[in-house]
């Protein structure tokens, strides 16, 4: 395989053979102060395999893969590397034994461009001594299209969207010859068709004999894809078996311990008034070659007690409706945006939660959380004002409206003074929905809700969407999976570069119907003069 016009062998090993192991973990234990994190968990990866990695949130999944790509040192058991073993001192030792990781955190640095990530410490030189940015740049944009990634190497990081980092993160691991390759949670912020790209480079690395251990919450994603799956639970080994052995109710039976009955949501269950009304909304941002329409025309009804599902490719403009109506885009709105019939003018997020209006957006470590503050200091953020007296903090308060958000969504915790970067991501997730819900807002705008939560915080999150939705909450919900986006919606409103395309009732939708609206068109979207 070449990549970069250089021959990438994958480390292809002359020993030992696909059925030996490549990369074995003999009864591996860690713990964080008095936290078990992983209990004699032994584990093994065959050159040419795709072994799918599962559990939940908190089943140790990350914390062995990073002991065996040299993150974690301070453990016990036995790792091995093509029947060595071996002791990481560090992350170079992993690299410079074949092993890459693609973390599930974004690893990149905001203010470089594409390709000072993608080769960060190991540029291109003149002489030896100066980084030669036009060969990095050339070799960015090579590895890029070889990937079938539209990117432009020359972009600020910091510019670009959470699924076009995760772009980024692959193209860096891949540009390093590994012969085993480790990817946590690679598709979470991803589009269909962007998947079905990443599962072809995947299959073809795997054929050219690289091994690659896929961590993913996704159960059918991993069907597809891998040749064994290991599920852990609470830590400790469950299951390791051919994938073609399992199905889905027996994964999830393993990885939580218990069968998930399917999430019940009637369409148009409760269904009221119009709440808000959108006609004509548009958005125009600028960019370095001038300005670009990314929302054109988009018009829609959502009603109390509704759920309405937004549908289509990244970059479609699904983000940039709830942001528009948040006040948040970042550009030039136009449109008529309308709350119990009523015009009302949004330019900011407080404009926007004054009128009842919240948004949980798509990366809630980023944009959504403080993560080195505690819970109540979370979900009291948005009413510190209304909460404080004579300008101190009103700390009764917010503590009586943490506990409330805890209980009520069913969030885990010791209490609600644990520091938010401590919970696992589908108790994060619960916060975010928390810290919104306490302003009492009457239109709750979800961006990518279940993002990187394992299967078990999933339902819990749905059980919680369609509880708000009966009692009456009017809810869009954007998501870049089909199979959840028909789960929760009473109706998909399909976008394709910036326009709608249809809006399908329930009972009309399904994923090839929406997939052929969500299709580019050469028509959308344009460059404003």
């Amino acid at each position: 395989m070449v990549i970069n016009g250089q021959q990438f062998t994958g480390g292809k090993p002359s020993a030992p053979s696909r059925e030996a192991a490549l990369l074995a973990a003999r009864e591996v234990s860690k713990q964080f102060g008095g936290v078990i994190a992983l209990r004699d968990v032994s584990f093994d990866l065959r050159s040419g395999e795709i072994h799918a990695l599962m559990g939940e949130n908190g089943a140790g999944k990350s914390t062995l893969m990073k002991i065996l790509a040299g993150v974690y040192t301070d453990y016990s058991g036995v790792i091995e590397v093509a029947g060595e073993p071996v002791a990481f001192a560090n992350v170079r030792d992993a690299e410079a034994a074949g092993i890459a990781i693609i973390h599930q955190e974004l690893n990149l640095v905001p203010e470089l461009n594409v390709a000072d990530n993608i080769f960060l410490g190991r540029e291109p030189l003149i002489a030896g001594l100066i980084v030669n940015r036009r060969a990095g740049i050339r070799a960015a944009r090579a590895l890029l299209n070889r990937l079938g990634i539209d990117l432009d190497p020359d972009a600020r990081v910091g510019s670009l969207r959470v699924g076009e980092q995760q772009l980024v993160e692959i193209a860096k691991a891949l540009s390093m010859e590994a012969r085993i390759l480790i990817m946590d949670e690679p598709t979470s912020a991803l589009s269909p068709g962007e998947c079905r790209r990443l599962f072809a480079i995947v299959r073809q690395l795997a054929a050219d004999g690289v091994a690659i251990v896929y961590i993913s919450h996704r159960i059918d994603e991993v069907m597809q894809l891998a040749d064994r799956v290991t599920i852990l639970r609470d830590g400790r080994h469950v299951l390791t078996q051919s994938m073609n052995t399992l199905d889905e109710d027996a994964i999830i039976a393993a990885m939580v311990g218990r069968s998930l009955l399917e999430a019940s949501h009637e369409a148009g269950e409760g269904r009221g008034e119009v709440v808000l009304s959108v006609r004509d909304l548009s958005l125009v941002k600028s960019h370095r070659h001038g300005a670009r329409r990314v929302l054109d025309g988009v018009s829609f009804d959502l009603h109390a007690g509704e759920i309405l599902g937004i549908g289509g490719l990244l970059g479609s403009g699904r983000t940039e409706i709830l942001e528009t109506i948040f006040g948040s885009s970042g550009g030039r709105p136009g449109g008529v945006i309308c709350l119990d019939g009523t015009p009302i003018d949004i330019r900011s997020p407080r404009d926007a939660r004054r009128r009842g209006i919240a948004l949980v957006t798509e990366d809630r470590k980023t944009q959504g959380l403080h993560l080195d503050s505690s819970i109540t200091d979370n979900v009291a953020l948005p009413l510190a004002g209304r909460l404080s007296r004579f300008g101190l903090r009103g700390f009764a308060a917010e503590e009586g409206l943490a506990r409330e958000a805890v209980r009520s969504l069913g969030v885990r915790c010791e209490s609600t003074s644990q520091t938010v970067s401590t919970l696992s991501g589908g108790n994060q997730q619960k916060v975010v929905i928390g810290k919104w819900l306490s302003t009492a807002p009457r239109v709750l705008l979800l961006d990518e809700p279940t993002r990187g939560i394992d299967v078990g915080a999933k339902r819990e999150i749905y059980d919680l969407i369609f509880r708000l939705a009966r009692d009456g909450l009017a809810i869009i919900v954007v998501s870049s999976e089909l199979p959840e986006l028909l789960l929760l919606a009473d109706r998909v409103l399909v976008m394709s570069e910036g326009r709608q395309t249809a809006i399908l009732p329930r009972a009309e939708a399904s994923e090839e119907r929406i997939m052929q609206l969500a299709a580019p068109r050469e028509h959308l979207q344009r460059d404003v003069q």
